[in-house]
């Protein structure tokens, strides 16, 4: 049992707020001589990477559709011990879980599941008396709801105080404070969500308004007594890394195209012993020296696409590595990047690794979004023939070759499909792993990637 401090900041929709609010709050925590952690629920990257920009350090994932219980209380153990206060962004609205009809795997249940305090964010934009009954169905469509305070989001200086009084009347929570509308704070979005931290350069001013915003009309003392009122969690002993992959080089591919990666699925790699070496896709023309693994995750190759397909060093080197057998978990945008052209968004063809055969192209939606399970119908990388892996996928491009490597199966419905290019050394496709779905895969890469012997220099002894 270990004592560490939290609380859960949920909406009743997305777009309420959440992710300026938890970026605020976490800035605000540190201008106050905390020391936060953050955590993301669910399978999203984007947010991770703006409580990066507000604390300086990555945020982790915790996401009960792609590990149990136990292992969701033991990262937030392994990440909050030794901090003063976690906090956890919630995904879309409180209640929304796996599949549209059930509330596993949502905000609530992630609160419910790690004894964590929640901070509901409404947005008041709008409304006035109208929130009220918003926030009571919220507080009462599951009993207990774990709602311990709410703050009101743009809402008017003027009538707070009377939306205050409304909602504690009507619910008992109490109101911590509001946010009154700031537009110049506002953070763009795109086709897979806001444009990362990364790409803002004015990120660090938005958020140092949020944050002086919140301390000014939120009550911090009101925030961190409910956090500080979670209960000891309760977590399984950590998983035994033996460090048996020491040394074994692993090429990371990380830059504005390449920047999807969840921080856990690093560590675990380096708790295993790899070493792992970052390179930039864009502006690097080789792989690392003494490269035995490749690591290709999601992010945007479509945006850079040209400078991609210009890089033609690396391109080579990249299929040269492949076609002696490199070891390679290429995730979505990473699956895209190994492809013989890819198709931006203006219509134009770009000619990429070519390791893979056929084409990815943009199509007018969302292609085979949300959770699945995974089927592997023959032996992998990842894991054995037969053995299932949950991931998810969020693509709005397509491939004309897929794979069949796995069958997915959507839950809740009978919607099932193939997918992916695997094999003994290879792992190519849309779907995201987090390697807490299973740590075997993890181990059985870092195994493969050992076992590999890059040919010598041509003409060389």
């Amino acid at each position: 049992m270990t004592r560490i401090p939290r609380v859960c900041v949920a909406a009743g929709a997305s777009g309420a707020g959440k992710t300026a609010f938890t970026c605020a709050l976490l800035r605000a925590l540190t201008n106050a001589g905390k020391r936060p952690a953050s955590f993301k629920a669910g399978p999203d990257y984007i947010d991770p990477m703006f409580h990066e920009k507000a604390l300086g350090i990555p945020g982790a994932n915790l996401d009960l559709y792609l590990m149990d219980e136990k292992t969701a209380a033991l990262l937030l153990r392994e990440h909050g011990e030794g901090r003063d206060i976690a906090v956890l962004e919630g995904v879309m609205g409180f209640y929304d879980g796996i599949g549209a009809v059930s509330p596993a795997g949502s905000t609530w249940d992630l609160a419910r599941a790690t004894n964590t305090p929640v901070v509901l964010v409404e947005d008041c934009r709008g409304m006035s008396l109208s929130i009220v009954p918003r926030i009571k169905g919220l507080s009462e469509f599951r009993v207990p709801s774990g709602i311990g305070a709410v703050v009101l989001n743009r809402a008017s200086g003027k009538l707070y105080p009377r939306l205050k009084q409304a909602v504690e009347d009507e619910t008992g929570i109490p109101v911590a404070g509001y946010l009154p509308y700031l537009p110049e704070c506002r953070i763009e979005s795109r086709h897979l969500g806001l444009v990362t931290a990364f790409e803002l350069a004015d990120i660090g001013e938005k958020i140092d308004r949020l944050a002086a915003s919140l301390a000014a009309h939120v009550d911090m003392a009101l925030i961190t007594a409910l956090a500080e009122s979670a209960p000891l969690l309760d977590a399984a002993p950590p998983l035994p890394h033996t460090g048996r992959f020491a040394g074994v080089k692993v090429a990371v591919a990380r830059d504005r195209a390449f920047c999807f990666y969840y921080k856990d699925n690093l560590a675990l790699l380096e708790k295993l012993g790899a070493e792992l070496a970052y390179f930039s896709p864009l502006s690097h023309t080789a792989l690392p020296e003494g490269t035995q693994g490749l690591y290709l995750g999601g992010g945007y190759p479509e945006l850079y696409a040209g400078e991609l397909a210009g890089n033609r060093r690396l391109l080579a080197a990249v299929r040269e590595a492949l076609d002696s057998g490199l070891p390679c978990i290429a995730e979505c945008g990473g699956f895209m990047y190994l492809h013989s052209t890819l198709v931006d968004a203006n219509g134009k063809s770009h000619a990429l690794v070519g390791f893979l055969p056929g084409s990815c192209a943009p199509q007018k939606g969302l292609v085979r979004f949300g959770y699945a399970a995974y089927t592997a119908q023959r032996d992998t990388v990842l894991c054995a023939k037969g053995e299932t892996l949950r991931g998810h996928e969020f693509h709005y491009w397509e491939s004309d070759a897929p794979g069949d490597a796995f069958v997915s199966q959507k839950p809740f419905t009978p919607e099932t499909g193939q997918c992916a290019v695997a094999g003994e050394t290879l792992y190519a496709g849309f779907p995201h792993f987090h390697f807490y779905t299973n740590p075997a895969m993890a181990s059985r890469f870092l195994q493969k990637s050992a076992a590999y012997h890059p040919p010598p220099p041509a003409g060389g002894g």
